[in-house]
């Protein structure tokens, strides 16, 4: 009878103990937003905004060749860009922004007519890019990745994968900045693991409903 009392007790600290690691990953893991005090006066008049396609830093078990590792991470960065169009596109239909946003498939035409590669795209300023793209803001961001999120992950999920950190995948930035002064307006940053999505489309709707409040642009 003690023992099994012992064991009951056990367990029971144990799971209170997993719980605890579990809601601190989660705590560690809450959105960080900052917006420039002067967002409203300096956006005033802008119409349109661009989304670029993110900066991926992709870190796979399995070792690739340098071309395999730069198509692997060119690829991620434009999924996140599509799934951020896919988002404001759905999100539309509810709610009003006062811009409009470029087609991303104009926006990575004109960058290409100006000769301006994935690879190349941190080379340029805020203002040389919005000046090829013709807009007043750009939508921007990095992510790096330990799965290639953009096939998906169809691993189950387990409440003691966040005890172990396997269920971790990496960390998303997402900002707005200013194409005619080049300052920085608004970004949100943010852990991404297993709970966020299981593929991009799911990852960014997840992340931007949690920013929603806080979105600029809105009527």
């Amino acid at each position: 009878m003690k023992n099994q009392l012992l064991f009951i007790h056990s367990k029971a600290f144990l799971s209170i103990s997993i719980l605890c690691i579990f809601f601190t990953q989660v705590a560690l893991g809450q959105k960080n937003i900052y917006e420039n005090k002067q967002f409203k006066n300096i956006s005033a008049s802008h119409q349109s905004i661009a989304i670029l396609p993110f900066l991926a830093s992709v870190n796979l078990a399995q070792e690739l060749s340098n071309e395999m590792q730069l198509e692997l991470e060119a690829s991620e960065g434009y999924a996140v860009q599509e799934a951020l169009e896919t988002y404001f596109l759905k999100i539309e239909k509810r709610k009003k922004y006062r811009v409009d946003f470029q087609n991303i498939k104009d926006t990575n035409v004109f960058l290409k007519k100006r000769e301006v590669g994935y690879n190349s795209l941190d080379i340029y300023s805020i203002k040389e890019l919005g000046d090829i793209l013709g807009v007043d803001a750009i939508i921007s961001g990095t992510i790096t990745l330990n799965v290639q999120l953009s096939r998906g992950d169809a691993k189950k999920f387990k409440l003691l994968d966040y005890v172990t950190g396997n269920a971790k995948y990496g960390r998303i930035g997402i900002k707005i900045s200013d194409v005619k002064t080049g300052k920085l307006l608004w970004k949100y940053e943010k852990q991404i693991d297993r709970k966020t999505g299981k593929n991009t489309v799911d990852l960014i709707g997840s992340m931007m409903r949690q920013a929603s409040r806080k979105f600029p642009y809105e009527k």
